[in-house]
């Protein structure tokens, strides 16, 4: 069986959104990684000691996916990374939801907001999207308009990611 393959506008949009997105949460992390490592401890799930290492980590790991999303050559593993550091996230999200600690800030870097099924459909989609940039492409060459729609494409993506972030960030709020 041979894995689909996606037009590559759409595999570049789904890139360079997925990179935008790496990108800006890292430098979120990286802003404050303190501030950060103290978000990790409130998971419970390392010692305490662990969280700036950790913090730090986390945000390196993110750039490096960042930058691997734009390499074509590292772009599929990159992507693959991505979608494993989605899970990840999305897994500490459950662990903590299964607690019953759904009062602490989930770290995200796009404003505090307390844990919530939201966040586990968000990294649900969003892993869904890392392992579509992994797939490989149909053989054509992108053109002018490619360029035109990989640019509208990647911008619409992220007002979408942000119109939503913010609407779950309101309702988590006035819940």
């Amino acid at each position: 069986m041979s894995l689909p393959v996606l037009d590559p506008a759409l595999q570049a949009v789904l890139r360079a959104s997925l990179a935008l997105l790496f990108g800006l949460a890292a430098a979120h992390k990286l802003r404050a990684p303190r501030a950060f490592a103290l978000v990790l401890a409130e998971y419970r799930l390392l010692p305490d000691a662990a969280s700036l290492p950790l913090a730090v980590g986390l945000a390196a790991t993110e750039i490096a996916v960042a930058v691997g999303l734009c390499a074509p050559a590292l772009a599929p593993v990159a992507a693959l990374a991505a979608a494993l550091l989605l899970a990840l996230y999305a897994g500490a999200v459950a662990i903590n939801l299964a607690r019953g600690r759904d009062a602490i800030d989930c770290g995200c870097g796009f404003g505090p907001r307390p844990l919530g099924a939201g966040l586990l459909l968000r990294n649900a989609l969003l892993v869904g999207a890392a392992l579509a940039a992994a797939l490989p492409v149909s053989p054509r060459a992108l053109g002018t308009v490619d360029a035109l729609t990989i640019a509208a494409g990647t911008a619409t993506a992220a007002l979408v990611f942000a119109a939503a972030d913010g609407l779950a960030a309101r309702r988590a709020r006035t819940a």
